[in-house]
């Protein structure tokens, strides 16, 4: 497996979990979504959009963003998402995952030799 193919595998399983936590910074378009997370993954995670407008549409309608149009900064009109109340704690809830997941995969790396 390729080391492309490896982040698309690691950003399938994530990719909610990270757009959730980038929206709660404060609301985003999707192209600044996008860009926020290649941004501070330091190039490691480029969402494309094929992955990530079904992602926001799926978090969209599970009430954990709301979505609503404004202008960007260039003057454009685009969708801005915001984190819900309900998508604050789910957020919480897959960050405690993550977490767990984690430590245990850690506890398996050290022992497992």
């Amino acid at each position: 497996m390729g080391m492309e193919q490896e982040k698309a595998e690691v950003l399938k399983g994530t990719l909610d979990m990270l757009i959730l936590k980038v929206v709660a910074i404060g609301p985003l378009h999707g192209y600044a979504i996008s860009q926020r997370l290649q941004q501070i993954s330091k190039d490691f995670f480029q969402v494309p959009e094929g992955s990530l407008y079904p992602a926001l549409h799926r978090l969209e309608d599970r009430g954990w963003l709301q979505a609503k149009w404004q202008e960007t900064e260039t003057g454009r009109d685009a969708k801005f998402y915001s984190l819900t109340r309900a998508g604050r704690k789910q957020l919480s809830i897959e960050m405690q995952n993550w977490q767990r997941l984690s430590e245990a995969v850690a506890l398996i790396l050290k022992t497992a030799e």
